[in-house]
């Protein structure tokens, strides 16, 4: 065997040499990447080292879409350090490998005379600690991020301290003012940004974080965090109760964070903001068995989570158990590690046969939903795929490869009734998802088949769709083509048998940023409409096509503004990522001027004004579409003044003067100043009140004449009745288990008669059905799908192509009429989304309702996120966010913190900057890895083979990822992990003769075993750099599951993401990407599905210390999708949900996950399977 490895070696060494131009005299790591099975495709990189073994330059040959190399030259100083972070650059031709003397000399071509790179500036101490960080740039330069460091002064920070008491075997902290803390008793951290934004934070000696203090521009605003003698967070005191000093229950209980633990340590009571009280329930492996909210405490029911022996979700529902308390729920939990075995037999609940057993928790009375892993259960359809001819893999585990470890099949049942839907997955013997089948809860169907090449990207997709089982099916085609790098160069997409359509052929620059796509037509080189984009040099895109100059036939232009407004009477220069200034156009009118928003924020980078004007207007600013807010500590929304055109005359009608009153964070009443009455062009402030369900949910908004909205145990509308009496209305929705939106249908009542409406949603396929007094149900319904740039429209029987803004706005729609393109549809909207009136009165498609942020409008006049409402008129939720804890300092129901011109809201759940804006990553490079991701990402640790076979693993999602990721930083377990001095360990593939703990580490007994070391590490050197995603939304495809696996050209990721050593060249779009990197560092803080994505991640290394190494350890981060949207802005990808992780890639229905993979091979993988919504 060994002498085969050596003739292999030999082999490859000559077909490297063959190919490659290295230099003899100098230190290298070479890299080779197959991109098709004979090689002749193949992305490459070499590193070269200095004599004491550091990077010098990194290349990646041929990686520019014309086929040069990409150069990253790396300098240190004196003392060994990195302080310069280089661009990449872009060489004039190729070295075939080989290094280059002086790479510098290319950047002007791609630069210009900029700064190219960032830098760090440390103190001149030992410890060396950073004082500015500039990020690329001339303009940069002058505005660094500045850091100080000190401790407190007297008076400077108040002291809450708490006492203790044990209640049902769990902590009752008790919370009092001690007044302040002395001088010299905390670490004072002040981070200024550079805009001169100042954040202070004050810890104390154990590292705890004790205070964070912002500034307004005029006050400071200070969140308070407050810890037991056990060392666990008990308290966080949001700003609008820290201004209040002492609190007492009330302001607690509608200001605080409260949180109560058992003797395990384990979270089991939590309070947010104006909601209930929430409880826990673990077994005896510490895994969430059973919750409660506040709405499910009055009836006594419970929600119950069940795993299988592997620790992977099997089942879920509810159980009643009426008069039991958590604390004995608990105490009888205690004794159990509660799993659930395959079981042939099984039993039935809720309309359907579920395979396992059902052991401790009989209760339960509605199952939700099941998982199947490794074995297809009994009633799988069978399946044959027609895109490929490759086998799939069977369940049968004798054979050397199946399923075993791999998610099959799960069902999820409809909430509001008894119907399910169930998913199938199917693999290729790579452990590659080929195929699903999705049974709807109607009895149609979805079935996607992929068609993957060598390296795992799709060529081909095609999509087979029936509503019912007995209609007409739908056939969806689509195929892909890559350039030699992977870069989506043309994707076309057929509808049944007509005419092929290319919706998108694309044009790259030199590292890799969308330059152009063509959009639309029958026709290679030609298109409907050309798209242009250009960037800065942050990689922060400033335009689309030229609204000063709409020529070629473009019908949209668009140009963002950071450090360079025109108007800076209205608005000044913006360096930290915040919006100065918007211009747009659109050939509808085209002797209209060019419209602009000019942008002022507060020191909390919250939007106070949105000022409009029209360019080469007489009136430099007329303020028709102007809104202006200002905020409660909190970041209530305390007044808003909104404008609007006049119906005659030139001076600004306003339309809007609204005063919000608050009980804690929950509106109460909409007011208006004494002198002012209600437009009927604004908000109706009526003054009534609103109401909300123990949840914290609004139930009642009077002033919308909405007199009642009724939740789901999901926190969903199930139901909302408007009006009353003989003219009344009622929306009634049904959601799946996982929060899916299924069906829409609406009865209205009034004294000639009623009618119907239902729009189905399925697999994005949309369905709408009326039927009126006068009007019979109309037989056929379907409506659209969505494509990656816009849709089809089956009535029409045309493809409808959409302008999209940074923020997923969709502003215009058009479509080729058979002779022209013919605009359908125009659509600007207020900074908080309310849409302008008074201009571009064009019929549009009513049935296509997905406008601002991409999300569909309501009959309500409130938005659809997914898992909130949202009211433009008002400017926020209409619940809490289930990520509240993500950004306590700011209002549970506050619109993305307040700046909608930079943010948008990916599902309902979080906004997409974590309150600091810097989207070139070139903050601080130490920051701890707990603050850079987000603990609604599922995190997984699992072993197997190469072939993907074997695994198990381990899975932590919402609070559990958080705790993971505290641990790597500050030591810890969770699910039998030890987390130790920055360093997790576990074991995989080998039969335990024994286990026992050491010393507190576990030791295992069989050499056959792989022992697995992650970490975070945060001493290596790293790069920080604009580029990691910063193009993940130019060439984004928007993906259904009606649409099938489009993951060529979903994100842009491999493109941009960039290492220490080198650009990462997009070797395998969407489905594999292989980054290789001997201590790989993935980079910047662009986002991905709406939140700052692996911003400035240290290494995760997976280091294999087993002598004999059978398979390899996985450490991943798992993100799921229902859909991704292009929104022509770097790194946005909309409507994320969190899936479970189990063992590999995760699979829960309707969603793709996204995977981050790192393994000792020394590789990061980054794919995708599912279906995306």
């Amino acid at each position: 065997m060994k002498k085969i490895i050596y003739i292999l070696f030999i082999l490859s060494c000559y077909s490297f040499y063959s190919q490659a131009n290295l230099p003899a005299a100098e230190n290298y790591i070479y890299s080779k990447n197959c991109l098709n099975d004979d090689c002749t495709k193949k992305a490459e990189s070499v590193q070269y080292f200095d004599g004491l073994g550091r990077l010098k330059q990194s290349i990646s040959v041929k990686a520019t879409p014309q086929g040069k190399d990409i150069v990253i030259p790396i300098e240190y100083d004196s003392y060994g350090r990195t302080l310069k972070n280089y661009l990449p650059l872009p060489q004039q031709s190729t070295q075939n490998g080989g290094i280059y003397g002086d790479p510098l000399s290319a950047a002007n071509a791609v630069y210009g005379n900029e700064k190219i790179y960032s830098e760090t500036i440390p103190e001149a101490s030992p410890l060396g600690r950073v004082l500015q960080q500039k990020k690329p740039g001339n303009d940069w330069n002058d505005h660094p991020a500045t850091m100080a460091y000190a401790t407190n002064t007297a008076g400077e920070v108040k002291k809450y301290t708490v006492s203790t008491t044990w209640v049902e075997a769990r902590t009752n902290s008790i919370l009092s003012l001690s007044g302040t803390y002395p001088a010299a008793q905390l670490y004072k951290t002040t981070v200024t940004d550079e805009d001169g934004r100042i954040n202070t934070e004050y810890k104390n000696k154990k590292g705890q974080l004790v205070l964070s203090r912002k500034n307004d521009g005029s006050k400071d605003i200070d969140t308070y965090y407050v810890y037991n003698e056990y060392g666990h967070q008990v308290y966080v005191i949001s700003p609008l109760a820290s201004e209040s000093g002492l609190t007492d229950q009330v302001t607690r209980d509608n200001l605080c964070y409260q949180y109560r633990y058992d003797g395990w340590n384990r979270l089991v009571e939590k309070k947010l903001p104006g909601k209930g009280w929430e409880y826990m329930v673990y077994d005896k492996a510490d895994r969430l068995i059973a919750t409660q909210d506040a709405n499910l405490r009055p009836a006594s029911k419970w929600l119950v989570t069940k795993y299988d022996k592997f620790g992977r979700v099997a089942y879920t529902g509810i159980m009643p158990l009426p008069g039991q308390t958590r604390a004995g729920l608990q105490t009888i939990t205690n004794n159990y590690v509660i799993t659930e075995n395959r079981d042939a037999q099984g039993f039935t609940m809720s309309g359907m046969q579920i395979y396992y057993t059902n052991g401790l928790y009989q209760q339960i009375e509605t199952i939700l939903s099941v998982n199947y892993y490794d074995n297809y259960p009994p009633y799988t359809p069978s399946f044959n795929p027609t895109v490929t001819n490759l086998p799939l893999l069977t369940d049968d585990s004798s054979l050397n490869i199946s399923t075993k470890s791999l998610p099959v099949a799960s069902y999820v049942k409809n909430i509001e009734d008894d119907n399910w839907t169930k998913n199938y997955t199917w693999y290729d013997s790579k452990g590659r998802a080929i195929a699903t089948h999705s049974i709807n809860h109607l009895g149609g169907y979805t079935k996607t088949e992929s068609e993957l090449d060598f390296a795992g990207v799709t060529q081909k997709t095609k999509v087979y769709h029936k509503r019912l089982s007995l209609d007409t099916e739908k056939q969806i085609t689509q195929t892909y083509t890559y350039d030699h790098q992977n870069r989506l160069k043309v994707h076309k997409h057929q509808i049944d048998g007509q005419p092929e359509e290319i919706l998108v052929q694309n044009s790259y620059n030199e590292i890799s940023q969308l330059a152009s796509k063509k959009v639309g037509g029958t026709v290679l080189g030609n298109g409907l409409q050309t798209v242009d984009y250009q960037y800065n040099i942050q990689g922060w895109m400033t335009q689309i096509n030229n609204p000063a100059d709409l020529n070629d036939g473009d019908l949209f232009g668009y140009a963002i503004k950071y450090n360079n407004p025109e108007n800076t009477s209205l608005s000044t220069s913006r360096f930290n990522g915040n919006i100065a200034e918007i211009d747009w156009k659109t050939a509808t009118n085209p002797n209209d001027n060019k419209r602009r928003y000019s942008y002022t924020y507060d020191g909390l980078n919250r939007l106070q004004k949105g000022i409009y004007s029209e360019s080469g207007s007489t009136l430099i600013s007329n303020d028709y579409y102007n809104e202006q807010l200002t905020y409660d500590h909190n970041g209530n929304i305390a007044s808003l003044k909104r404008f609007s055109k006049p119906s005659s005359g030139i001076t600004a009608e306003k339309i809007d003067d609204l005063i919000y009153n608050y009980t804690g964070n929950r509106l109460d009443k909409i007011t208006l100043p004494t002198d002012v009455v209600n437009n009927s062009s604004g908000y109706n402030a009526l003054q009534n009140v609103f109401s909300y369900d123990l949840n914290g949910n609004m139930n009642k908004h009077l002033d919308k004449g909405i007199t009642s909205i009724i939740y789901n145990y999901l926190n969903l509308p199930s139901n909302i009745t408007t009006g009353g009496g003989k003219l009344n209305s009622q929306t009634n929705y049904i959601y799946r288990a996982d929060g899916t939106k299924l069906k829409k249908y609406i009865i209205s009542n009034n004294p000639i008669g009623g009618s119907f409406v239902e729009t189905d949603y399925l697999d994005g396929f949309q369905y709408y059905y009326y039927a009126g007094p006068f009007t019979p149900l109309n037989p056929s319904g379907l409506q659209f799908v969505p494509t990656s740039e816009g849709y089809f429209d089956f009535v029409k029987n045309k493809y409808i192509y959409n302008y999209n803004d940074h923020l997923g706005n969709t502003r215009l729609s058009y479509f080729h009429n058979g002779s022209s393109i013919e605009v359908l549809e125009e659509s600007n909207y207020y900074p908080f989304g309310l849409k302008h009136e008074g201009y571009n009165g064009l019929a549009g498609n009513p049935s296509y309702k997905y406008k601002y942020n991409g999300k569909e409008l309501q009959e309500t006049g409130m938005i659809d996120y997914g898992w909130r409402q949202y009211m433009p008129e008002i400017g926020r939720w209409n619940g809490i966010d289930q990520l509240a804890e993500m950004y306590v300092s700011t209002s549970t129901y506050a619109y993305v913190a307040n700046n909608p011109v930079l943010r948008f809201d990916i599902d309902g759940r979080w906004f997409k900057d974590d309150g600091t804006i810097d989207h070139s990553a070139s903050g601080n490079p130490y920051i701890t890895l707990n603050k850079s991701f987000k603990p609604t990402y599922s995190f997984s640790i699992s072993g197997g083979f190469q072939d993907n076979s074997g695994g198990g693993g381990y899975s932590f999602t919402g609070n559990a990822a958080g705790s993971m990721y505290n641990y790597f930083v500050n030591d810890g377990s969770i699910n039998g992990l030890s987390f130790k001095n920055g360093e997790v360990q576990w074991w995989t593939n080998g039969d335990e003769s024994y286990q026992r703990i050491m010393n507190g580490e576990m030791e295992i007994g069989d050499r056959e075993m792989i022992m697995h070391r992650a970490r975070f590490n945060g001493n290596d050197y790293y790069w920080n750099y604009w580029g990691l995603l910063n193009n993940a939304s130019t060439t984004q495809s928007y993906t259904t599951n009606g649409i099938g696996l489009t993951l060529g050209t979903a994100a842009r990721v491999s493109n941009d993401l960039v290492s220490a050593s080198k650009i990462i060249k997009t070797p395998n779009i969407f489905k594999t990407y292989n980054l290789y990197r001997s201590n790989g560092y993935l980079n910047g803080n662009k986002s991905i599905s709406g939140v700052k994505f692996l911003k400035n991640v240290k290494t995760i290394n997976t280091l294999n210390n087993s002598k004999v190494v059978k398979g390899i350890g996985r450490l991943g981060l798992f993100i799921s999708f229902e859909q991704f949207r292009e929104t022509h802005h770097p790194g946005y990808i909309s409507r994320g949900i969190v899936s479970f992780g189990a063992g590999f890639v995760p699979y829960s229905g309707p969603a793709a996950s996204l995977l981050i993979d790192n393994s000792n091979v020394n590789y990061w993988n980054i794919w995708t399977w599912g279906d995306p919504e």
